[in-house]
């Protein structure tokens, strides 16, 4: 890392400032503003909310003690900012603090709860001699953060005024720096495998090689250096909230890409019987301490015209929470218009939609993305439902109808084929002189059984002519009573016709009483 370099700030007052935005994010969660919208908190309520500030990191503190950090009062000024920064922590904080010259000291290993006692281990001024043997103290950093108990957040601290010169026989001599750097880094790399680990480097004076080596060693290496007394605020700011972010991160990875189901926990078959029916929508985070939302919340029937009313808008869910929502689904199944009355039973899908997101997402965008499922799962609920279809009066008709228009060609046929009779039919033998026999017609059918002999049937036929409408006699009649001599004719009104040696004449009632036919 090469970062171009500003004109510096005075040591004294520059050093105290950097430190607290790298150690002291504790104390920026105090005095600010609450947010007017409980829905809509700021980062620092959603940290609270997390419980950030019992959340435990380590840090692992290099104090540069070479002669060197004599000057401007460096040293001085660092012992001071320490003070500053573990004041602010607490107990469940682990501290490990070295200083490196010429050799590497552990100062203090352990929680962060005595300020006074761990500053109390500090040397009271850097010695008259001594070297500058980074290499040996980012060694003993990675060493502290390999033990077993390692913190999921980890941030390794280096303060230094000078150039990397370690004394001769040093295991991290400047002419094999790749060599070791690579080295310290494959531990590094492995330890961010299952810690987020971020360097900072604070260079106390211009020409400090600090955060080159820091970064060739920590890939995730931050200098801090504001580029003039007017941005170091904001600065300051955004480098507190960039350790909280980690820490907000790790708390919260578990619940990334968790979203809300919904299910049908109303009864599992709708009587629309009367036209509505009540059921219960049950909405559900999937999330441990993510709050979610769903806005604009719909939900149709698919392919059914049917309504469903009672749903809000939207709704906040707490982590791992559901709320059940009661809901009235209004409709009718139709069976259409020739369905006799009956009950019918079907299946439907209530397609349920809505906007999921969370209360937290506009405060923690766009440096910690929740990846938010953004729809509703699952898209469709299967329903039964079940009501009365079809008309009463249906059947009645599907029956009725059918047997009106068989009446009606019944009718008709016995019209045309079955007409009523009436008037006589003179019967006589063909040949000769006898006074007929006169056989009355009524109804529809009459036996003949003439005084000469045999014996047939008369019905009548009803045909239309030029004339108009008239009936005509079948007249079937047998000699000697047997069907294997019986003839039939068709005698119409005022005719005379011969069966079997047999005249038969038809005289209608509407005509004058008959003499002999000609």
């Amino acid at each position: 890392m090469n970062p171009t370099r500003t004109a510096r700030l005075p040591a004294a007052l520059l050093l105290p400032t950097l430190l607290l935005a790298v150690l002291l994010p504790a104390l920026l969660w105090t005095g600010t503003a609450r947010a007017a919208d409980p829905n809509r908190p700021t980062r620092a309520e959603v940290y609270q909310a997390l419980g950030l500030e019992h959340q435990p990191a380590d840090y692992v503190i290099l104090v540069d003690t070479s002669p060197s950090m004599t000057q401007q009062g460096r040293y001085e000024t660092v012992r001071q900012t320490l003070q500053t920064f573990l004041s602010g922590l607490t107990g469940a904080d682990h501290v490990a603090l070295y200083t490196f010259d010429t050799t590497v000291i552990a100062r203090y290993i352990g929680a962060a709860g005595d300020p006074v006692g761990i500053l109390s281990r500090l040397p009271a001024a850097p010695g008259p001699n001594g070297d500058t043997d980074i290499g040996a103290a980012l060694n003993a950093a990675l060493g502290e953060l390999e033990r077993g108990d390692a913190l999921p957040i980890a941030s390794v601290v280096l303060m230094t005024d000078g150039e990397n010169a370690p004394a001769a026989g040093s295991a991290y001599p400047v002419a094999t720096t790749a060599a070791w750097t690579a080295a310290l880094h494959a531990r590094a790399a492995k330890l961010a495998g299952h810690t987020d680990l971020v360097g900072y480097a604070l260079p106390l004076a211009t020409g400090a090689t600090g955060a080159q080596l820091l970064s060739q060693v920590v890939t995730d290496t931050r200098e801090l250096v504001p580029g003039s007394i007017q941005d170091l605020g904001s600065y300051l700011q955004r480098a507190g909230d960039d350790t909280r972010l980690r820490q907000a991160r790790a708390v919260l990875a578990p619940d990334l890409g968790q979203g809300v189901t919904v299910s049908w926990s109303g009864p599992q078959t709708l009587d629309l019987g009367t036209g509505e029916a009540t059921g219960t929508l049950s909405f559900t985070s999937r999330a441990a301490r993510l709050p979610l939302s769903v806005d604009s919340i719909a939900v149709s029937v698919a392919g059914r015209p049917f309504t469903v009313s009672g749903l809000p808008s939207s709704l906040i869910l707490s982590p791992k929470s559901t709320q059940d929502i009661p809901v009235r689904i209004t409709g009718r199944l139709d069976g259409g218009p020739l369905t006799p009355r009956h009950v019918e039973h079907a299946g439907v899908a209530l397609k349920v939609t809505g906007t999921v997101g969370s209360p937290w997402q506009p405060a923690l965008a766009p440096d910690l993305p929740l990846d938010i499922p953004p729809t509703l799962r699952p898209a469709e609920l299967p329903v039964g439902v079940s009501g009365q279809v079809g008309s009463a009066a249906t059947l009645p008709l599907l029956i009725g109808v059918p047997l009106l228009v068989l009446l009606v060609l019944v009718l008709a046929w016995v019209r045309v084929y079955r007409p009523a009779l009436d008037g006589v039919l003179l019967i006589e033998p063909a040949f000769g002189e006898q006074i007929p026999e006169h056989v009355p017609l009524t109804g529809r059918r009459v036996r003949l059984r003439p005084a000469l002999g045999g014996a047939g049937r008369v019905r009548g036929r009803r045909r239309v002519s030029e004339r108009g409408a008239r009936i005509d006699l079948r007249i079937r009649y047998s000699p000697d009573g047997s069907q294997a001599r019986a003839s039939s004719v068709t005698c119409a009104p005022g005719s005379r016709v011969v069966a079997a040696g047999t005249a038969f004449v038809y005289r209608p009632a509407s005509t004058e009483p008959p003499g002999r036919p000609s």
